[in-house]
């Protein structure tokens, strides 16, 4: 199920480690409204707002997952 997650959010060209982030932080929010589940959806308005891949970022590669310095 992760999986699948940071692969959709790779497709809507999101960070995936902002994306499961995000993600975890706010579904207790919404245990008790299952409509608005579909606020945390990779192609939401506002996961694009919140998760987007900074091209100027360090630590993140094109893919938006985390780089590891060697």
């Amino acid at each position: 199920m992760i999986y699948s997650l940071a692969q959709t959010a790779k497709l809507n060209n999101l960070s995936v480690f902002k994306y499961l982030q995000a993600v975890l932080l706010y579904m207790p929010d919404y245990v008790h409204e299952p409509e608005g589940i579909e606020e945390l959806m990779p192609w939401s308005d506002k996961m694009k707002k919140l998760c987007a891949i900074d091209t100027k970022a360090t630590i993140e590669d094109k893919g938006g997952n985390p780089k590891i310095s060697r």
